[in-house]
């Protein structure tokens, strides 16, 4: 795509208003009042005006990952941001569970954020299973945990893009 192409997709989708965003926290310990990703990116979606069109606080648990997926894929929600269980331990299953219902995923988004994740935590950024794709005519971030990698994804990736990612899905 050219420059000039993609400067006219971004204008013609900044043309469309507010994009709705939903947030799930995926965690097995905190609460609505420790969750502190959940409380910055509320803060973040209004600061770029969009909306906040749902939040959940699920324990990581297959089931639940799923249940909150397909609520928000059939709710009003254009964007969908997962932060939580996608490392390697036996208990972090968001990845597992999101990469089974992409229906086209976004390679190029883990692939940035391991490399923009480098500079923060060096080589544990291969550790990382971030990803991203297309869902029912949504676009779902799936972030690790820590509130510097949701801070990271949301500020380099997810949010200069935003407006022109939930218009490409809509068509």
């Amino acid at each position: 795509m050219t420059t000039e192409s993609s400067e006219r997709h971004h204008r013609l989708a900044d043309d469309r208003g507010p994009v709705p965003v939903g947030i799930v926290t995926v965690s097995d310990s905190r609460t609505e009042e420790t969750d502190t990703n959940g409380a910055w990116l509320k803060e973040a979606i209004a600061a770029g005006g969009h909306t906040l069109a749902d939040y959940r606080l699920i324990r990581d648990d297959p089931d639940e990952v799923d249940a909150a997926l397909l609520a928000m894929a059939f709710g009003g929600s254009r964007i969908i941001v997962f932060n939580g269980g996608t490392g390697i331990a036996p208990r972090d299953t968001t990845y597992d569970v999101l990469a089974g219902r992409m229906e086209k995923p976004i390679p190029g988004f883990g692939e940035l954020f391991r490399m923009l994740s480098w500079d923060q935590v060096g080589a544990a950024a291969m550790l990382s299973r971030a990803t991203a794709g297309v869902y029912r005519g949504r676009v779902v971030f799936s972030l690790p945990g820590s509130p510097a990698a949701v801070r990271l994804a949301w500020e380099k990736l997810i949010e200069p893009e935003i407006r022109h990612l939930a218009w490409l899905v809509e068509g």
